[in-house]
């Protein structure tokens, strides 16, 4: 099994959530073992995907480099590990990824305008071995060994239109694009007023975010799914997983967990080598098989 990058450069303009500035996005082929790598074009700084550029995980997931920052990656990174992109380039004029309706489908439409071509370099993937969690304050995420690629997800809000949400998703790029990249970012609206009031959440409105009062959901035309939330939760999961540089093999499974708790995980996995390795998927046949039929239902 090989490596993939884009076949062909693709920009896209919109608004950044927190600032509400535009800013144009261009995702761009690179070569074989160069990973993911984003670039701000104004200044100069180029920042790689790993955990350790992590900077910030308060309101989204946000990696810097010499006083430079680009903010909420984790929506274009949840598309870009779905279709098991390993090499790209993502340039940026300003510090944030565009909102866009606030899901992930924009970005695999990018990708499918761009298309995938297969390079000469073999693929990697990283391997669960060992059980590894953070808890805290009733909320958990964690890492565990399995053949398969597992999402799963709880979420438990005292909201009438939320409540208590579960998913499962067992992967492919297909099941990913109809199930979980429509899924957009949600928010109440007594806290959209405070960010606004500190200066954030300048880009945000009904058309890119799921806003609810105290009592239902107020965007004109609903939900996209009734169990949105949760779905959302799994979108944001698989892009702050991809930070760790690898498709990963194993279950990764949460009750409540967060942009931060998500962070920690990748940190402490990456602590101890017993708890992972890095397969090469030409000899390891069974595991390349796993992502072979998850990436031959893209459509």
């Amino acid at each position: 099994m090989k490596q993939r990058t884009l076949a062909k450069s693709v920009e896209i303009v919109g608004i950044g959530l927190h600032k509400g500035v535009p800013v144009k996005m261009i995702l761009e082929p690179l070569d074989a073992n160069t990973g993911i790598i984003f670039y701000r074009s104004d200044k100069g700084v180029s920042i790689p995907l790993t955990p350790n550029f992590v900077v910030d995980t308060k309101m989204a997931t946000v990696i810097g480099k010499d006083d430079v920052i680009i903010s909420t990656i984790e929506h274009l990174l949840s598309a870009i590990y779905a279709y098991g992109i390993d090499n790209l380039r993502v340039t940026l004029d300003n510090d944030e990824i565009p909102i866009l309706d606030g899901s992930s489908s924009g970005y695999c439409m990018l990708i499918d305008e761009a298309g995938i071509v297969e390079q000469k370099a073999t693929k990697k993937a990283l391997r669960i071995k060992k059980e590894v969690s953070i808890e805290a304050a009733g909320k958990h995420v964690k890492l565990k060994p399995s053949n398969h690629i597992i999402y799963d997800f709880s979420i438990d809000f005292n909201h009438p239109s939320i409540g208590e949400q579960q998913f499962k998703f067992d992967y492919s790029v297909e099941q990913y694009k109809e199930q979980i990249s429509r899924a957009r970012t949600f928010g109440f609206l007594h806290e959209v007023q405070y960010l606004r009031s500190i200066g954030l959440a300048q880009g945000g409105t009904l058309d890119n975010a799921i806003v609810l009062d105290e009592e239902k959901v107020i965007n004109p035309d609903g939900l996209r799914f009734d169990d949105e939330f949760v779905r959302h939760k799994i979108l944001d999961a698989i892009g702050d997983m991809s930070l760790l540089g690898y498709a990963i093999i194993g279950e990764y499974n949460a009750h409540a967990g967060s942009h931060h708790l998500n962070h920690l995980l990748t940190m402490k996995l990456l602590e101890d080598p017993e708890n992972y390795e890095i397969i090469d998927l030409e000899e390891a046949v069974d595991h390349a098989q796993t992502l072979e039929v998850a990436y031959a239902k893209q459509s």
